[in-house]
């Protein structure tokens, strides 16, 4: 049986098979081709690192190449058999994807029971049953314990595939036994110049490769989605308007918000990565912001506040993402966030 936790960003283009299609992460991929090759793979593997760094994608790529049937090399995959498209689009007869419904849910016991189950029987056409799961940080504890078991009683067919932010957020006897795999962020210029290759403009590309720190996946994701850029936008728009404004202002904004969890938390994630850029400014730290196209807002919030207010403010907000994911009322939530937003003003 083979585990492998992990998280990553969107499918990829297929490009450069020699690295699997990835961008990055050359000494992973190398690893698990020999291990293919030697006929050494291991039981278990946790691969792990910020969502968008390509966790996922490695993840898919190595059932690729442990299921193609027409390899070119051993360790390698050929992107064009039928086995090897199926599984890039995730429709593969032996491949089960397992996920929470929504990014920030819950992974739910009943559904690693429902793949416990498929697991017990035979591949339909290959060498071995694949289980998918994304995001599993996001398993609550009946469901953490329900794929221990599995880990240590699936047949020697079964290869299990999670996705996961760290290893701290799993069971340590699910962490035990696996192999663990670090996927870190890519330098920026690597980045930026994969983006222009992918025709972005030099200064598109400049400002996805900051706002991703490094993350190639979801940098990807910015550039195929200019909606998502969009909406960043009016809602550092609406962070500006609010610091100042009035209470009857910032409780309408605060109702508004709570109407919709996933879009609160976007919102969330998107202030706190603004004001993380202020406290760095603020303790002049040697670290490239993510938000280079607000650099002189957030200088001129960072010369209003203290780094203990701005260190405050992004404890807040982060603790904030933890709490929505927990059910608090979100209304009440919204309106305390917004109350404690540091009062000062940045010109634009």
């Amino acid at each position: 049986m083979i585990l492998i936790c992990a998280c990553a960003a969107g499918r990829h283009d297929l490009v450069s098979e020699m690295n699997w299609g990835l961008l990055g992460h050359d000494w992973a991929v190398n690893l698990l081709k020999q291990q293919i090759a030697r006929d050494a793979v291991r039981h278990a593997y946790l691969f792990t690192g910020p969502p968008g760094v390509g966790r996922r994608t490695l993840a898919v790529r190595f059932a690729r190449a442990l299921e193609c049937t027409q390899p070119p090399a051993p360790g390698e995959s050929c992107g064009t058999c039928r086995a090897c498209q199926q599984i890039e689009d995730m429709v593969y007869p032996d491949l089960a994807v397992i996920q929470a419904e929504t990014e920030g849910g819950i992974l739910k016991i009943d559904q690693v029971r429902e793949v416990n189950h498929s697991l017990s029987l035979k591949p339909y056409q290959s060498k071995y049953r694949v289980a998918l799961f994304l995001r599993f940080h996001e398993a609550n504890l009946n469901a953490q314990n329900a794929l221990l078991k599995t880990l240590e009683e699936a047949p020697a067919y079964a290869i299990l595939i999670l996705t996961a932010d760290n290893a701290e957020q799993l069971l340590p006897t699910i962490v035990s036994r696996c192999e663990i795999l670090r996927l870190r962020a890519l330098p920026l210029e690597e980045v930026n110049s994969h983006l222009q290759k992918k025709g972005a403009a030099p200064e598109d590309a400049r400002l996805l490769a900051h706002l991703s720190n490094g993350r190639p996946g979801y940098a990807l994701r910015l550039l195929n989605d200019p909606d998502t850029l969009k909406s960043r936008t009016e809602r550092l728009n609406d962070l500006q308007r609010l610091m100042p404004a009035t209470r009857v202002t910032k409780f309408a904004y605060a109702e508004k918000l709570a109407r919709d969890k996933d879009n609160f938390r976007r919102v969330l994630l998107i202030w706190s990565s603004f004001f993380r850029d202020v406290l760095l400014t603020t303790s002049k730290a040697d670290a490239p912001l993510a938000n280079v196209d607000r650099t002189e807002e957030i200088a001129a919030l960072a010369k209003r506040l203290s780094m203990q207010q701005a260190r405050r403010t992004v404890s807040d907000l982060e603790q904030a993402v933890e709490r929505l994911e927990k059910n608090v009322n979100a209304r009440l939530l919204a309106e305390v966030i917004l109350l404690d937003l540091p009062a000062a003003t940045a010109s634009r």
